[in-house]
C-alpha cells in the first residue's frame, strides 16, 4: 500500500484544492452540491483503520489555478533520447506502480454529500486469488514487526526482495532501513548492495526500460496522452510537406513508424523517392479495410419492380373499393375500406425502406498489416471499452454474467488496449463477488483460449458444444489441458452457485458475533440492572469481515436497491504494455509457455442511488459507465452488451474496427452487429430468433444511413455518443432543398485547432468549439472534459491515404496507457454520483437518451439525426450469441415493451416527423414506421373480427365476388409472394422463418401492440408512469428439458385478444356454414368469402393457439376452460340451427337428431 509521500508524488496537477478545506473531486463550483472529500482507508489486521487524507498533499495543488485547467490547452513536449530530465528521488514510475497495486486491492466508495472512501480489502472472495492482476491478490507481507502491508511485487507476482537473505519487507519500510538504518537489511544485518528503489525494480524486473517520466506538475494526464500523439504526427499526409528533419529523428527508432523508415547503414537518401516520400510506401498500394458487397441485380432489380407493380395494383384496388360500395352493409364496407388504406400505408412504410439493401465484408489481414505490422512491435489499433449491464441477480443469474465476462477477456484484440466495465445496477454483494470468481477463473481460462484458440470463448458453451471438441486441434497436450480446464469450470460453478449461501451464511455469523459484541458492551455499562435484547441492523459482510456498501440481503437505510453508495472496484488492474508469457511451472495447472498470460482490465461500478433521485434505469446506468469510463481508460469506442450476450466470435471486435478505422470511418456513430439467440426452439414458434428484422430490414437499412440501433452487440464512437456532430459535416448537406439552395458558411477570422475541428454541435455555428462551454454540458470534472479531444483524436481513421481528410498518424497509439491512481478512481466515484447529472445535458444530448422504454431507438435516432452513419456487421461466424424468452407470455411482454416505447418516440420530439434534414428520405421513414406501426394492432383487431361478423350477418365486404375483385386480390396476393421469395434471396432467410415472422406479426399486433397503444395514450394524456420488469434470463426447472419453459402457461391479460378472436372466427364459421346449408337460398360466394378470411386469421393464430395446449401428455387447467366454450359454441349451434321461433328462415322444419 501506498504511503503519503507516495500518494503526494504520484497525484496528477489536475487536484485542486482551497486553503485548509478538503481535497474536492472535479473542480466544482460551490453553487453545486457540497463536494465530497476523498479519504484512503485500508483495514489492518487488528480492524483499526488507517487514513490516508487529500489535505496532506503539496502545499502548491492549493493554489487554486489548477480548478481552471480545462479553460486552456496546454502542450507538453514529451522526453526524448537526447532530452532526459534529471532524475531526483524516487522515480514516478516506481511509486506509480506501488499506487496502482493499491489502487486495484481497494474497494472504492462514495456519492453525494459524503466522504469517498478508498478501503484496503485483504480479500475479495472466500477462495485464492492466484494472479497478479486480480483485486485481492495473494501477496507476502511485510517481515517489520508492527507493518502490515504487503511486498512489492512484479508482473508475475512474484515479491521483490532488495536483499539476497530474501528477508519480506515492503516499499515504506525499506525506504525507512535506507534513509534511518543505514541501508542495512533488518533481516542478516548485512548493508543493501541497491539502495535505490528504482534500482532494485530494475534489477528484480526483465531489464525492460522504465516508460518515460511523467510531465511536471500542471500538466494533466490526457493531455500528456495528446501531447504524445500529437508529436508522432505525420505530416506529409496532414499538410502534404516532408519534415526532413523530423524523418531523420524518428529514424532513430524511438518513436513512431508509418513515415519513418529504418535507414540502411550506407546511407544515401534513406530510401526516398523523388517527391520526398520513402519508396516502400509509395511502391505500396493502399488497400481498404471494408467492402461493400451489392446485391445482384439479377434478384435486386425485380424485387423492386415487384415492389413499384404491387404498389400500382394497391392503388388500383384501393380506388375500386372506394367506387364500389356494398349497399346491403355499408358498415362492412366502411370498416373494411379504412382497414385497408391503413395497411397500405403501413406497407409502405415497412417496404420503402427495402429499396437499398447491401452486403458488406471485412479484411482482417489488412488491418493487422496496417495496425500491427510494424518496427516497434505494438498495437496501433484503438481501446475498446466494453459495457456489460446487470440489474437482478436473481432474473440475471450471476454465471451467466460471469460467462458473458469471461468471454469479452478472452477476445482476439490487443489486452493493453482492452477494458471491461461492469454495471450491476442492484448494488448486490452476489454480483460483485461473482464478477470476483470470474476475474480468478480468468487466469486459467483465457491463456487457454489463445494457446488452443477455443472458439467459443464463453466455457459454458463451449463445453456444451454438440460437434468434436478435438477437431482441427494439433497440439498434444490439448487434451489434457481440456479435461483439466472442465474440472476447474466445474468448481468454478459449484462455487458461483454457492455464493448466495455462503454470503448469507458469512452474514448470519458475523451479525450473530456483533449481537454477542453489543450484548456484552449493554451488560458492562447496565451492571446489574436488567438487559434487554439488543436489536442490530442485520448488514450483509463481505469476504474481508467488512459491511458490503450496496445493497443488503435484508435491506436496510442506505443499503437497498435505490439507496446505496456508488462503489467501484478494479478487479483486474490495466495490463503491462509488454507481452507477460507463462512459463512451465509445476505447481500451474497447464504448460502456457509462450502464451501471453496479461488479462484486461476489468472493473465493477455501481452507481450510487438514493430515493429522491430519477436513476432513468439502463440508460442512466450505462451514462455513468460512460463518464467512469473516460475517466480511467477512455477508450475511443465502446462496446455494450447485455449480461446475457457473450462474445461468440473472438475476431468480432476487430471486425467492427475496420469499419471505424477505413476511410471515411470517421463519420460512423456506430456499428450494429445482429443479434443471434440460443436456446430457442427448433420450430421457433414464437419468431425468437426475429431473422426478417435482422437479416432483412437492418441489411437494407445498412444501405441509406445506416440500421437502428438495437440495444446490445453495437460498437459505439465515444464522441458520438457526447452528442458531437460528425467532421466535416458541413459539407455533407442531405435536405431535401440543399443541392439547390446550397446553405452560406461563415466566414471565421480563426482557423478550427486540429484537436476541436471535429468536435461540433449543432447549435454552434463556429468552427471551433469553446472547451470552456463544455461543463454545462458534461457536468465539472475537469478530467472527463480532457478526455474528449483525446478520445476523438485517437478514434480516428489512419492518415494513409490523400482522401482520408480527418486522420491521425500512424503509430500515435503505440505509447502505453497510463498507471491507475487514487485520485484517479475517486473522480470516477465522483462522475457516478446520483447529483451529478443535474444541470447537464446527460441523457438530453449527451450519451443515451432518458424518457423511453426504448432507449436505444431514439439514442440511435439522435446521432443520426445530426448526419452521422452506421454500419450493420454481419460475420460469417456469430459475432455475439444471446438469450430470448420462448415462453409465451414473457415474448408477449417483451414485444409490449419494445411497442410502448415506439408509441412513446410517436408522441415526443423524437418523431421522424420533426428530424432534421440531415436525416435521409428513406431513413426517415424507417424511423417513422417504428414509432406508428403499433397503431396498425387498432385496425388489425377489426380486421381480424370482420369474417366473423360477416358470416353472422350474412354479408360480405363487397356486394358480389366478382372477377374485378378477385383479380385484384389475385395479384395482390401473388406479389406478395413473390416479394418475400426475393427478399428471401437477398436476404438469407428461408420461407419458414418469413412464415414464422408473419404469423406472430399478427399474434403481437392483437395482444401486446393493442396494450401498448393503450399505455402510450395514458402516459400521454393523463400522465400515468408505465413500470416493466425484467426479462428473465434463467433456464426453466424442469433441467431435462432445456425447452421446458415453451410449454409453461403463464396467464396474461394479454392473452384475452387472440383468444376471443379465435374463438369468435371458430363460432362464426359454424354459424356461417350451417346458415348456407340450411337456407332456402344459399348465398356460397359470401360464404366461401367470409370462411376465408377466418381461416387466414386463424393460420395465423395457430402457434398462439399451440402455446394454449402447453406440453403434450399433460392436461393443463386452459383444457378445461376449452371444454367450457365448445360446450357453449355447440349450445350456439342448437339454437342457431333450431330456433324457438316457427317462422325463422334458419332451418326451416329442421330438427336436431
Amino acid at each position: 500500500m501506498a504511503s503519503n509521500s507516495f500518494l503526494r508524488n504520484s497525484r496528477s496537477a489536475r487536484i485542486s484544492s482551497s486553503g485548509a478545506d478538503p481535497l474536492q473531486v472535479g473542480g466544482r463550483p460551490p453553487a453545486g452540491p457540497p463536494a465530497p472529500t476523498v479519504k484512503f482507508a485500508r483495514r489492518t489486521q487488528s480492524g483499526r483503520y488507517v487514513r490516508y487524507s487529500q489535505d496532506d498533499l503539496d502545499s502548491e495543488l492549493g493554489s487554486g489555478e489548477l480548478s481552471q485547467e480545462f479553460l486552456d490547452y496546454h502542450v507538453q513536449i514529451p522526453a526524448t533520447p537526447d532530452n532526459q530530465p534529471m532524475e531526483m528521488g524516487v522515480d514516478p514510475s516506481i511509486t506509480a506502480k506501488v499506487e496502482e497495486q493499491y489502487v486495484s486491492n481497494s474497494l472504492f466508495t462514495g456519492g453525494f454529500n459524503s466522504v469517498t472512501r478508498a478501503h484496503l480489502m485483504d480479500k475479495v472472495i472466500d477462495s485464492e486469488a492466484n494472479h497478479p492482476q486480480m483485486a485481492g491478490a495473494k501477496g507476502s507481507s511485510c517481515a517489520i514487526q508492527g507493518c502490515d502491508s504487503k511486498v512489492m511485487t512484479d508482473e508475475r507476482g512474484i515479491d521483490i526482495l532488495p536483499c539476497e537473505c530474501d528477508f519480506k519487507i515492503c516499499a515504506e519500510c525499506f525506504n525507512d532501513a535506507v534513509q534511518a538504518g543505514g541501508g542495512v537489511c533488518p533481516g542478516c544485518k548485512e548493508p543493501y548492495k541497491a539502495t535505490e528503489l528504482e534500482e532494485v525494480v530494475n534489477n528484480a524486473g526483465s531489464g525492460r526500460p522504465l516508460p518515460l517520466p511523467p510531465p511536471p506538475p500542471g500538466v494533466s494526464r490526457m493531455e500528456r496522452r495528446l501531447s504524445l500523439m500529437r508529436s508522432q504526427k505525420m505530416t506529409r499526409s496532414q499538410t502534404g510537406d516532408w519534415d526532413h528533419n523530423r524523418w531523420l529523428f524518428e529514424t532513430k527508432g524511438t518513436y513512431g513508424y508509418g513515415n519513418a523508415i529504418w535507414p540502411k547503414e550506407n546511407g544515401g537518401d534513406g530510401g526516398n523517392g523523388g517527391n520526398g516520400q520513402p519508396t516502400e510506401l509509395s511502391s505500396k498500394p493502399w488497400r481498404p479495410l471494408t467492402r461493400k458487397l451489392k446485391i445482384p441485380s439479377a434478384v435486386l432489380s425485380p424485387y423492386r419492380l415487384l415492389i413499384l407493380i404491387r404498389m400500382v395494383a394497391l392503388s388500383l384496388f384501393l380506388a375500386w373499393r372506394v367506387k364500389h360500395k356494398n349497399e346491403d352493409a355499408i358498415w362492412l364496407w366502411g370498416m373494411s375500406v379504412v382497414c385497408e388504406l391503413w395497411f397500405t400505408f403501413s406497407w409502405l412504410l415497412d417496404q420503402l425502406p427495402k429499396l437499398c439493401p447491401v452486403n458488406r465484408a471485412t479484411d482482417l489481414s489488412v488491418l493487422k498489416e496496417k495496425f500491427e505490422n510494424n518496427p516497434t512491435g505494438k498495437s496501433d489499433l484503438p481501446g475498446i471499452d466494453v459495457f456489460v449491464s446487470t440489474a437482478d441477480p436473481e432474473k440475471e443469474p450471476p454465471l451467466v454474467t460471469a460467462n458473458t465476462i469471461l468471454s469479452i477477456l478472452a477476445v482476439d484484440y490487443p489486452v493493453e488496449k482492452l477494458a471491461s466495465y461492469v454495471s450491476d445496477d442492484g448494488g448486490a454483494l452476489l454480483t460483485f463477488e461473482a464478477m470476483a470468481e470470474a476475474a480468478s477463473f480468468a487466469n486459467l481460462w483465457v491463456p487457454f483460449c489463445r494457446k488452443h484458440n477455443i472458439e467459443p470463448r464463453n466455457p459454458e458453451s463451449y463445453f456444451n458444444l454438440k460437434k468434436d471438441p478435438y477437431k482441427n486441434k494439433v497440439r498434444s497436450d490439448f487434451v489434457k489441458d481440456r479435461r483439466r480446464v472442465k474440472r476447474e469450470y466445474d468448481e468454478f460453478k459449484v462455487r458461483i452457485n454457492g455464493l448466495p449461501d455462503s454470503i448469507r451464511r458469512r452474514s448470519d455469523a458475523y451479525h450473530a458475533r456483533e449481537e454477542i459484541k453489543a450484548m456484552k458492551r449493554q451488560r458492562e455499562t447496565a451492571g446489574d440492572d436488567p438487559v434487554e435484547s439488543v436489536k442490530i441492523p442485520k448488514a450483509t459482510w463481505m469476504a474481508d469481515g467488512t459491511h458490503w456498501p450496496g445493497t443488503w440481503i435484508s435491506p436496510s437505510s442506505e443499503h437497498s436497491r435505490g439507496d446505496h453508495a456508488g462503489i467501484i472496484q478494479v478487479m483486474l488492474k490495466p495490463p503491462s504494455d509488454e507481452p507477460l508469457y507463462g512459463n512451465n511451472d509445476e505447481d500451474g495447472p497447464i504448460d502456457f509457455t509462450d502464451v501471453d498470460i496479461r488479462l484486461p482490465m476489468l472493473v465493477y461500478v455501481s452507481r450510487e442511488k438514493r430515493p429522491s433521485y430519477d436513476h432513468n434505469k439502463k440508460a442512466g446506468a450505462m451514462n455513468a459507465l460512460v463518464r467512469a469510463s473516460a475517466i480511467m481508460s477512455n477508450g475511443p469506442f465502446i462496446l455494450n452488451l447485455d449480461c446475457d450476450h457473450y462474445v461468440y466470435n473472438s475476431q468480432a471486435f476487430r471486425e467492427g474496427i475496420c469499419f471505424m478505422m477505413d476511410r471515411g470511418g470517421d463519420r460512423i456513430c456506430y456499428v450494429q452487429f445482429p443479434q443471434r439467440f440460443e436456446g430457442i426452439d427448433p420450430s421457433d414458434r414464437y419468431a425468437n430468433h426475429n431473422t426478417v428484422f435482422f437479416d432483412g430490414n437492418m441489411r437494407a437499412l445498412d444501405g441509406i444511413q445506416g440500421p437502428v440501433y438495437v440495444g446490445t452487440g453495437c460498437l459505439f464512437r465515444r464522441v458520438a455518443l457526447y452528442g458531437f456532430d460528425p467532421p466535416r459535416s458541413k459539407d455533407h448537406q442531405t435536405g431535401c432543398c440543399s443541392c439547390c439552395f446550397p446553405q452560406r458558411r461563415k466566414k471565421t477570422s480563426a482557423v478550427a485547432s486540429e484537436e476541436t475541428r471535429a468536435l461540433r454541435m449543432g447549435d454552434s455555428d463556429e468552427e471551433e468549439m469553446n472547451l470552456s462551454t463544455f461543463p454545462k454540458k458534461f457536468g465539472n470534472s475537469s478530467i472527463l472534459v480532457d478526455s474528449i479531444p483525446v478520445a476523438e483524436y485517437q478514434g480516428r481513421p489512419l492518415a494513409d491515404h490523400p482522401a482520408v481528410k480527418n486522420g491521425r498518424a500512424p503509430g500515435a497509439l503505440t505509447i502505453p496507457r497510463d498507471l491507475l491512481d487514487a485520485s484517479t478512481v475517486a473522480e470516477a466515484i465522483s462522475v457516478i454520483s446520483c447529483w451529478y447529472e443535474d444541470k447537464t445535458e446527460w441523457g438530453q444530448r449527451v450519451g443515451w437518451i432518458y424518457g423511453s422504454v426504448t432507449e436505444d431507438v431514439v439514442t440511435g435516432y439522435r446521432m443520426h439525426n445530426r448526419g452521422w452513419k452506421s454500419v450493420y456487421c454481419v460475420t460469417k461466424r456469430d459475432a455475439f450469441r444471446g438469450t430470448a424468452p420462448i415462453n409465451l407470455t414473457d415474448r408477449l411482454h417483451q414485444v409490449l415493451r419494445w411497442a410502448t416505447g415506439s408509441v412513446e418516440i410517436f408522441f415526443s420530439r423524437n418523431n421522424a416527423l420533426l428530424a432534421s434534414p440531415k436525416l435521409k428520405f428513406l431513413q426517415r421513414i424507417a424511423y417513422l414506421n417504428v414509432g406508428i406501426y403499433p397503431f396498425t394492432s387498432i385496425f388489425l383487431i377489426v380486421y381480424c373480427f370482420l369474417p366473423a361478423l360477416s358470416l353472422f350477418s350474412g354479408q360480405f365486404i363487397v356486394q358480389t365476388l366478382n372477377v374485378t375483385f378477385l383479380t385484384y386480390l389475385l395479384i395482390i396476393t401473388l406479389t406478395l409472394s413473390m416479394l418475400a421469395v426475393l427478399e428471401v434471396k437477398w436476404s438469407g432467410i428461408n420461407l419458414e422463418e418469413w412464415w414464422r415472422n408473419e404469423q406472430f406479426w399478427l399474434i403481437g399486433g392483437t395482444s401486446a401492440h393493442l396494450a401498448a397503444v393503450l399505455q402510450g395514450l395514458l402516459k400521454v394524456i393523463a400522465g400515468i408512469e408505465i413500470s416493466f420488469t425484467l426479462t428473465s434470463k434463467s433456464a426453466g426447472d424442469d433441467v431435462d428439458d432445456e425447452f421446458a419453459d415453451l410449454y409453461i402457461v403463464k396467464w396474461t391479460s394479454l392473452m384475452i385478444p387472440p383468444i376471443t378472436i379465435m374463438m369468435v372466427n371458430l363460432i362464426a364459421i359454424a354459424v356461417g356454414i350451417s346458415r348456407t346449408i340450411y337456407s332456402v337460398l344459399p348465398q356460397w360466394s359470401k360464404l366461401l368469402g367470409g370462411v376465408f378470411f377466418s381461416f387466414w386469421v386463424l393460420a395465423h393464430l395457430y402457434p398462439f393457439a399451440k402455446g394454449l395446449m402447453g406440453r403434450r401428455g399433460r392436461t393443463p387447467t386452459i383444457v378445461f376452460v376449452w371444454s367450457g366454450l365448445i360446450a357453449i359454441t355447440i349450445s350456439l349451434l342448437w339454437v342457431a340451427i333450431n330456433p324457438p321461433s316457427a317462422n325463422s328462415q334458419i332451418g326451416g322444419s329442421f330438427t336436431f337428431p
